[in-house]
């Protein structure tokens, strides 16, 4: 057994206290089953990141959070490293020509897709007022692109074989935090699109009956947000194909910020996964590295452990300084940054040591704000299988200075 148990909660990896206080009042909450700490875990909005709850009968749109539908795929092409490392500054100007990245943008190319024909749209109906045609045009006009933050559209090599693979990490867009707001200002007694006060970091969570009537709109409403993020990383992916000239033969593709009905310990259990991979036995998994490190196609084992972590893993490396303390304070008038660790020409250096072709971020998303890897890999050997592990050739995110609202 490679974890340990605080206080109620099962906790792998190194113990970040914040996060750990964290689960332990997601824990004191609601009908809980158990509560988890992955080895990535770190402090989060009401649930910590890396952090997985399993209720019975209860559903917590705070512990799914802002960026609903959050997640990662990653595809094998049938290129070679020698097609394309030669080619990487090229490729990687026209990834970040071609593909949206940044706050509130919105596609050029309109993607008509049949989602937006999806029954679920009826929930927005049954709120009422103006919502259901703000969120579906919002919907409509951001469909296929990534945002800011953390999200990012990678190539990557495999050493041991040197086939090319494509990655990407996004979720639902400006439609699921407007949706994941929605829902908590129901909670409280505002409407649904009115503006809610500062909440505190450390608040309980929110919870709704998964059968109460509010309960059922949001599942709804989040299965929704969560095939629209599907949708949108599928629709880069394929932009980075054509760029690439290439075909995919093998994808994996998975959620980090939803919520699953899954049975555990002999009870139905609604389990909130908040950073956190599905590792059912045999189920892939795409966990993605910082930009100076390695990202990993994941199995889950059949081992006991993997059901005592609920069938859950690590989705990242996991951060280890904040935006602010990496990058500085940002004036959003004058658009400067004051203060900040870590300076633009450090993170180059590792960026530039690791051989990988940066377009966009900034120090606040450097090597040197997350832990490696290969560290909370190791504190779950006993329920993932490693099977394929992948170094960044090139890397595209947004410009340096978005404000992001949407990131998990």
């Amino acid at each position: 057994m490679s974890y340990e148990t605080i206080d109620q909660v099962r906790v792998w990896g190194k113990v970040d206290e914040s996060a750990l206080k964290q689960a332990q009042t997601c824990a004191n909450h609601g009908n809980v089953v158990q509560a988890l700490l992955m080895a990535d875990h770190h402090k989060g909005y009401s649930q910590p990141i890396g952090g997985v709850i399993a209720y019975e009968g209860q559903i917590s749109p705070s512990g799914v959070g802002y960026d609903i539908g959050c997640g990662n795929k990653a595809v094998r092409t049938n290129l070679m490293v020698e097609d394309v490392k030669p080619r990487i500054k090229a490729i990687m100007d026209e990834i970040a020509r071609k593909v949206e990245f940044g706050v509130g943008r919105v596609n050029q190319t309109k993607v008509d897709h049949e989602l937006f024909d999806d029954p679920d749209w009826s929930v927005y109906r049954q709120i009422g007022g103006n919502v259901h045609d703000k969120l579906k045009k919002l919907a409509r006009d951001q469909l296929g692109t990534v945002g800011s933050g953390n999200h990012y559209v990678d190539i990557f090599e495999e050493p041991s074989t040197g086939r090319i693979w494509v990655g990407n990490h996004f979720g639902s867009r400006g439609f699921g935090h407007k949706t994941a707001s929605g829902f908590l200002n129901l909670a409280a007694g505002r409407d649904f699109l009115g503006k809610a006060p500062g909440e505190s970091m450390d608040q309980p969570p929110v919870l709704f009956d998964l059968h109460s009537e509010t309960g059922d709109l949001y599942y709804r409403a989040m299965k929704l947000a969560g095939r629209y993020a599907y949708a949108g990383r599928d629709y880069v992916i394929g932009q980075v194909l054509d760029i690439l000239g290439a075909t995919s033969d093998f994808e994996v593709h998975n959620h980090h910020n939803f919520a699953w009905q899954e049975k555990h310990e002999g009870k139905d259990c609604i389990v909130v996964r908040k950073g956190a991979t599905p590792s059912a036995p045999g189920q892939l998994g795409f966990i993605g590295g910082s930009m100076a490190d390695i990202s990993v196609i994941v199995r889950g084992k059949n081992t006991a452990e993997n059901g005592e972590s609920f069938y859950s893993t690590v989705h990242g490396a996991g951060r280890i300084m904040s935006r602010t303390q990496a990058a500085g304070k940002m004036n959003w008038k004058t658009r400067v940054r004051i203060g900040g660790e870590i300076t633009e020409e450090r993170m180059m250096n590792a960026v530039n040591q690791f051989d990988v072709e940066l377009r966009g971020a900034g120090t606040d998303e450097s090597p040197f704000v997350y832990r490696k890897l290969q560290e909370v890999l190791d504190a779950h050997s006993e329920t993932i299988d490693v099977l394929h592990t992948l170094k960044p050739i090139g890397v595209a995110m947004a410009g340096a200075n978005e404000f992001d609202p949407y990131k998990d």
